[in-house]
């Protein structure tokens, strides 16, 4: 099978001082062809690994397959093609809304319509009662951050990480895009037989998209965070749906967005409606150059 880095030699250009040549690892991008009954479905651009868990999660969250029940066997045919057989009687619940090929970093792009984007969970996170704390909350990245072995040798990764409501590492999966990231998890959960995902809290490394709260959704996840911003849609969806959603997870501070009554705070009041945004600070480079050589 496939690595998740590869060498490469690079010419290190320093502003002053002399250029020299080194080896460096990336972060391998391959495609990843999905087949439901010997058809080709999609195909996306991954790193490989737990592609089985990929092609589970993928059918999972866009709601074409509502569990395992309708199906037979997910396999590997060879390292790019993740084959589905469905069971007798089954099929997908719906067709496909999406154009052959998805990119790393996006999963929604190849959808035809609008309509298509928005899929319907059979959970409701809206009656999650479960509540954290935000000590436990600014515990996570850091947690997330230590578990990440591909991207401390690359830096070139995305991750998604399931925690408990009190702040144990259940899960992490590392890739190239986002979307497989949380599809990886998603995978794991379904094939795993833990969905809905109640109780738990689902952190992502990077900002959280409409698709990434979407996912959290239909994995039934009652809290979504990320260490950088969301965007208007996925706050609307969260809003919508009864998810909690946070943001700008960094340090000892955090917003949030929706759902603000899952973490325990100290209520220090309302600002204004007119009032103007807090500034916020200019986020830090995930990964410097010194501390991805000191990764070697």
């Amino acid at each position: 099978m496939s690595g998740t880095t590869a060498r490469r030699r690079v010419l290190r250009v320093p502003v002053s001082g002399a250029a020299a040549h080194r080896a460096d690892l990336l972060a391998v991008e391959e495609p990843l062809e999905i087949q439901v009954d010997g058809e080709p479905l999609m195909v996306t651009m991954r790193t490989p690994g737990h592609d089985i868990d990929l092609a589970a999660g993928f059918l999972f969250t866009e709601g074409l397959l509502a569990g395992l029940g309708d199906v037979r066997e997910i396999r590997m045919c060879d390292e790019n093609t993740a084959a589905v057989t469905l069971g007798p009687g089954g099929a997908l619940l719906r067709t496909a809304a999406r154009n052959f090929m998805a990119t790393s970093a996006c999963g929604v792009c190849g959808k035809d319509s609008i309509e298509a984007i928005r899929v319907r969970s059979a959970f409701d996170v809206a009656v999650d009662q479960v509540q954290v704390s935000p000590a436990v909350l600014a515990g996570l990245p850091d947690q997330l951050r230590e578990a990440q072995r591909v991207f401390r040798s690359t830096g070139g990764l995305h991750a998604a990480g399931l925690f408990t409501a009190d702040g144990a590492l259940l899960a992490l999966r590392e890739d190239v895009g986002r979307h497989n990231a949380v599809d990886k998890l998603a995978g794991w959960a379904l094939r795993s037989g833990l969905l809905p995902l109640a109780g738990h809290i689902l952190l992502v490394s990077g900002r959280a998209s409409f698709e990434l709260a979407q996912k959290a959704v239909m994995m039934g996840v009652p809290v979504l965070a990320a260490v950088s911003a969301p965007s208007s849609l996925a706050a609307s969806l969260a809003a919508e749906t009864g998810m909690t959603l946070i943001g700008f997870l960094r340090g000892t501070m955090m917003n949030v967005y929706t759902g603000e009554h899952r973490v325990i705070t100290e209520y220090a009041g309302t600002e204004p409606a007119d009032a103007e945004p807090a500034e916020l600070a200019e986020p830090e480079p995930a990964e410097t150059a010194a501390s991805h050589a000191a990764a070697r």
